[in-house]
């Protein structure tokens, strides 16, 4: 268990570092277009009749997100503000989930409603992990270890599910995006480059979690399968 943790945080630290790294470098190229990552949300939003949506500026570093429950875009001030090829790849990215969230798309309606049943799995499997680290010994005198495992893969199957089911969520806003960007000439050939390169990096980052969930998981289960051996 130790080592796949470590494996896949080391996997993510080095896919994180080279996501940020082509963020930085498509930063310093401005657009043609000269258009904001406000701006370019707004066009996206406007052609696709989506008027109930607004776009706003959030503090920090790549805090960029569609939040449906209020239905804003919240865009980083670098993004907001920015007039480059990355700005311009987010903040379409982002509208890419408003525009799912206006069309019904099936994989977000799906990851959605997982959303309370990942959250309350994910703190139970942390208790418990908690308790098996500190509290080992009262753990296993009170419930049967099988039993205590069979809990762990339940928890482990929604996060892992709920990591699925997020890729072709993210990898859909992003062919929503760049498809937008290209059809209305809101980035050239090499800009549309950059922005393809930046979004290719951001989705790498839930493969990674998801392979990461998937990998854990299948610990638990040969686990319990050598238990029963």
């Amino acid at each position: 268990m130790l080592f796949i943790f470590i494996v896949f945080a080391l996997l993510s630290l080095v896919v994180s570092w080279r996501f940020k790294s082509k963020i930085k470098t498509y930063s310093e190229t401005s657009l043609a277009k000269n258009l904001s990552g406000a701006e370019i949300a707004e066009h996206m939003l406007r052609d696709n009749n989506i008027h109930d949506v607004r776009v706003i500026s959030t503090e920090g570093q790549l805090t960029d997100h569609y939040n449906p429950l209020d239905k804003t875009v919240n865009l980083s001030r670098d993004v907001y503000y920015g007039r480059n090829a990355a700005a311009a790849a987010i903040a379409a990215h982002e509208c890419g989930h408003a525009l799912q969230h206006a069309q019904s798309y099936s994989f977000l309606k799906f990851r959605s409603a997982m959303v309370p049943v990942q959250n309350a799995s994910a703190r139970l499997l942390n208790i418990i992990i908690m308790v098996m680290m500190f509290g080992g010994m009262f753990l296993f005198k009170s419930f049967p270890f099988q039993y205590v495992l069979l809990t762990i893969i339940a928890c482990q199957s929604v996060i892992t599910l709920f990591s699925v089911i997020t890729l072709p969520v993210e990898f859909d806003a992003s062919r929503r995006a760049l498809a937008w960007l290209t059809t209305r000439g809101i980035v050239m050939n090499n800009e549309r480059d950059m922005a393809k390169d930046a979004l290719k990096w951001a989705a790498m980052t839930y493969v990674v979690a998801a392979l990461g969930a998937i990998a854990t998981l299948l610990y638990w289960v040969m686990m319990l399968m050598g238990r029963r051996d």
